[in-house]
């Protein structure tokens, strides 16, 4: 089975073909040029690999949450691609493929999602599966949801904006933390290759980004309040 994947939620601009379980990536900070980096990022992917298009068995992307203009171009990107292919297409949370990415079967993830918020979520591996104990949300950080149990891994900008805060929340439950850790392509053709085989996949049409918030920022009263 041959994955196409592409992250562009953070900053980063990341792409990867999964084969068969073997990975090839390629990732670079983009700043606010994804649409400028991505198609030739994944031409560049494709001619190295040798692999077309049309040899593809699906294509998938960061649905998010993250940037909104960086989901809206993966989105975009996975949609034009796979309509021209015919190809089916998956979205997958940028959240979870932190968890994916991390080396744990606890995980809780978290984005600096700005205006003092975060995007958090956690998750744990059973057998072999990743189960969501809290399900993808929009928070303050002193406000996030609780886990149970100790064990947990931090992943994620959140920690880094909110160390001290998040610590602090889950004070003896985390054994550690990658603050620097950021949603990659590499993960997402992971995760993606176990939908394709489950027959998951969704026509490109359907394919939609994962915002969690309705707006881009907030009003001068808001922010005052």
């Amino acid at each position: 089975m041959r994955i196409l994947a592409l992250e562009t939620s953070t900053e980063y601009c990341s792409v990867a073909l999964w084969q068969d379980g073997n990975r090839a990536n390629r990732s670079v900070l983009a700043g606010q040029k994804h649409s400028e980096v991505l198609i030739e990022m994944l031409d560049g992917l494709l001619r190295e690999a040798k692999v077309k298009l049309a040899q593809l068995d699906g294509i998938a992307f960061g649905a998010g949450p993250g940037s909104f203009t960086g989901v809206r171009i993966a989105c975009g990107a996975a949609q034009g691609l796979a309509l021209g292919a015919s190809l089916p297409v998956a979205g997958v949370s940028t959240l979870l493929a932190l968890a994916q990415a991390s080396g744990h079967h606890k995980v809780i993830a978290a984005l600096d999602a700005r205006m003092g918020e975060i995007y958090h979520a956690a998750y744990q591996k059973r057998a072999g599966k990743w189960v969501a104990v809290c399900e993808p949300t929009l928070c303050r950080p002193q406000l996030a949801p609780a886990v149970e149990g100790s064990g947990w891994f931090g992943a994620g900008s959140g920690f880094k904006m909110y160390e001290t805060v998040l610590g602090n929340y889950y004070g003896g439950q985390l054994t550690g933390m990658d603050s620097m850790a950021i949603p990659q392509a590499s993960a997402i053709a992971e995760l993606a290759a176990e939908q394709f085989a489950a027959g998951k996949g969704m026509d490109a049409a359907l394919a939609a980004p994962v915002y969690l918030r309705d707006k881009v920022a907030l009003k001068t009263c808001e922010r005052e309040r």
